[in-house]
Parts: C-alpha cells; structure tokens; sequence
C-alpha cells in the first residue's frame, strides 16, 4: 500500500494545504479507519447528518461538514467540493430506488473518481457456487435491489460526466467489535450442515485498505469484490467465533424450523448462498489481505479482548 502512486488524482486548484481534497459520505466504523489512511495524503472532508459527530470526525483528523442525503437542498454546496468521493452510505431502508445515490450523482463533479460501496447480496442466491463479478444479478430482497439501483445510477454518472467509478462489493463485515458475540449468548439458532449456506467475510480494517487501492488503482467502471479468502459456511463461522471466545456453540435447526424463530432479516441471510472470488482486488489493485481468513483472524481477537468479552 506504501508504493500506490497517486496517478488520476486531481488537487482542486483552491486547496491551501497542498493535498488533493476527499469527500466521504457514511463515516460510520468503516470511514473511521479509513480517515486513519487517508489524512497523510488528502484534505478529508467526512459529510454526517448529526451535528454531535462533528467533534469526532474532527479528532480523526477530517473537515465535518453537516450535510444529509435524503435533504439534496443539504447537498449543494458541496458540488465541486473534491475531485475524489468515497460513498460509504447506505440506501434509504424502503423502496426499490436508491434515493440517497441518486442525490449524491446530481452533485458529483465532472471527471471526479468515485469508489461506491456496494454489497454481495446483488447476487441473490447462488447455490453455494463460486463467482467472480461477472456474475448476472439475482437481488431477491428490497434491499439488494436498491444497491442494484445504485450500482445502475452511479454508472450512468460515470458514463454521461467522464467520471471515474470502482463499485466495491461487500460481504460480511467483521471485526474485534463486530462479532456475533451477542447473537452466541442468546443462543440464537443456525442451520443443521445440510440446510446452511455459504457466508463471505472481509476485516473492516482490510476493507478500509482496499478502498485506499481502488482510488488510485481502479480501472473506470471496474467491479471487485472486497471480500477475504474464507470458504465458511454461516454456522461454521458461528462456531469458529464461539470457540475462540469460549462461548457455547450455537444450536442447530432445520431451515423449516429456523423460520419460525428468526427474524425475518437473519433469515434472509441464511437463504442465500454463494462463494466469491477475489483475484481481482489482488491482481488489479495489489492488496495484500492482513486478515486472509476468519480462522487466522480470530484468536488474536479473542486475545486481545480478554475475559469480559465472554460476559
């Protein structure tokens, strides 16, 4: 990651502190790390919609500028703001539109770079099989069509502005405080082996690494899946995690079962199955994973967190 040259990065001719400038939208945990890599080489400037975060995203070293998706009247000024957008937000949870992406493309500067972050689940079910990014798109949830309708609008902005688009596809996001820890003590079921479904995983802090590679490093209008080199399925990451924080496994249903004891949103994640490969963010944009897999990852995890985390 040291040796990324900063080609196609353009410094916005008002800039005093001599960086190119960046914009993020959706600073949550994963924008957070990211500011971590991104404050040496840009002037970061971290849009949030609660005004009580401002003092955080300014300790993390970024400009906060109070600004919401869902308000496009918010968003005007910061048309032409930066050349190089990160788009970490979320659609609206309702619809088949994303409205947010929508209102982000109407003030997205001619020949600006963009890297979207979008999720897996674009590709519905896929039986267990392995897939690259060709793969034809199943989204079979509202929620997946919208990333799919954001994936569709931002591409249009691409094409029409000149403009530099990544799409990363995202699985799951784990990390030291992003583990079903909870889920374990509740003793929340998961499926027996002949009903689960394979699950995909990516360390927050690698996924903030390999949006650092796609700004400098991406083709235009390249896809890539940000995803580690896990082979799991859900319940065996279930009892990867629960044996490395010495909790007890999780018990096991048939998916007829399952279904009348799980929320309607985890059940959705157990009904989709599929394996991804990730050649290309290794090939194309030279990312070499910290975290190669969930096994690897966990005991220093538990580690570090100590008893309390078994509490």
């Amino acid at each position: 990651m040291k040796n990324i040259k900063q080609k196609n990065i353009k410094q916005h001719p008002g800039d005093k502190l001599g960086k190119p400038r960046l914009l993020i939208f959706g600073c949550g945990d994963v924008g957070l790390r990211l500011l971590a890599l991104l404050t040496q080489r840009f002037r970061v400037f971290a849009v949030t919609s609660q005004p009580a975060r401002c003092a955080e995203l300014r300790a993390a070293g970024a400009v906060p500028l109070v600004a919401d998706l869902d308000q496009p009247a918010t968003l005007a000024r910061l048309a032409r703001l930066a050349q190089i957008v990160v788009h970490l937000a979320p659609p609206q949870s309702a619809g088949e539109k994303d409205r947010r992406s929508r209102n982000l493309a109407a003030i997205l500067p001619e020949r600006a770079t963009l890297v979207y972050i979008s999720t897996t689940g674009v590709y519905g079910d896929c039986g267990g099989a392995l897939i690259d990014e060709t793969r034809m798109l199943a989204p079979h949830n509202g929620r997946a069509r919208r990333r799919v309708d954001a994936e569709q609008v931002l591409r249009g902005w691409a094409r029409r502005r000149s403009g530099r688009l990544a799409i990363l596809r995202v699985p799951g996001i784990y990390a030291a405080d992003r583990l079903p820890l909870a889920r374990l003590q509740k003793a929340t079921p998961a499926l027996i082996a002949a009903d689960d479904v394979y699950t995909n995983h990516i360390h927050a802090d690698d996924l903030a690494r390999i949006i650092v590679a796609a700004i400098f490093k991406a083709a235009p209008l390249r896809v890539y899946h940000a995803s580690d080199d896990s082979q799991l399925k859900m319940a065996e990451y279930f009892d990867l995690v629960a044996e490395a924080f010495s909790l007890p496994p999780s018990p096991r249903l048939p998916r007829a079962e399952l279904e009348q004891v799980v929320s309607p949103m985890l059940l959705s994640f157990m009904s989709e199955s599929r394996r991804l490969q990730n050649r290309r963010i290794k090939l194309e944009l030279g990312v070499r994973l910290r975290y190669a897999d969930v096994p690897a990852a966990l005991p220093a995890m538990a580690a570090a967190a100590g008893p309390t985390a078994q509490q």
